[in-house]
């Protein structure tokens, strides 16, 4: 099952920032020339917060999908009033995705079927697509070089739009270059390597 022409977001306003962002953490972003369509209020504000919105970069490409465009850092702000981020002001630290409130926001905030699901086989995602359409799936984020071995699995989100027996395809909010972030398509084992076996199914 599948869903063709969903839009692409990065979690970053300018989505040839992930490079820079790997290389010298969240500071990089205070260079970032779009950072105003984020939302944010402030420079300083969106770098503090877009390494942290892949999940808030998957939700807006699913409303982008149905015709509607939201700020990143709006959408963040929202999921936090539900719980959805959690802001430690004296760390400067930000918890989350978590999945539970998030599933609550986006389902009152915008009418999305929403469910967490966990013990995900990556086997089983195909059949998964065919009832919603799209999953937001944990994965590492060094999904964006498959030919590397992650050292852990989890902690970054995609946007799962296709998958068949033998392929998963799906848009990846911090790719470095277009081959890793639009319409990525891998071979189920190979996403296997990087996969949680957890995430949020979407659908309208």
């Amino acid at each position: 099952m599948q869903r063709d022409s969903v839009p692409y977001f990065s979690q970053w306003e300018t989505a040839d920032m992930t490079l820079p962002v790997l290389a010298e953490g969240s500071t990089a972003l205070l260079r970032d020339p779009l950072w105003q369509r984020s939302g944010a209020e402030t420079v300083e504000e969106y770098a503090r917060w877009a390494v942290n919105v892949c999940g808030m970069a998957c939700l807006k490409m699913v409303l982008a999908a149905r015709g509607e465009i939201h700020p990143t850092l709006a959408l963040a702000r929202v999921c936090t009033a539900y719980g959805g981020y959690v802001v430690n002001e004296l760390d400067a630290s930000i918890k989350g995705l978590i999945y539970a409130p998030f599933v609550t926001y986006v389902r009152e905030h915008f009418g999305l079927a929403a469910e967490t699901m966990t013990g995900v086989q990556t086997s089983a995602i195909p059949a998964l697509l065919a009832e919603r359409p799209f999953f937001i799936a944990s994965v590492n984020s060094g999904i964006r070089w498959p030919n590397r071995v992650p050292p852990s699995k989890g902690g970054h989100l995609v946007l799962v739009t296709a998958a068949s027996p033998e392929t998963i395809r799906f848009h990846n909010p911090s790719g470095h270059d277009a081959a890793s972030q639009a319409d990525v398509t891998l071979p189920l084992s190979v996403f296997d390597r990087f996969f949680a076996n957890r995430g949020i199914a979407i659908g309208f």
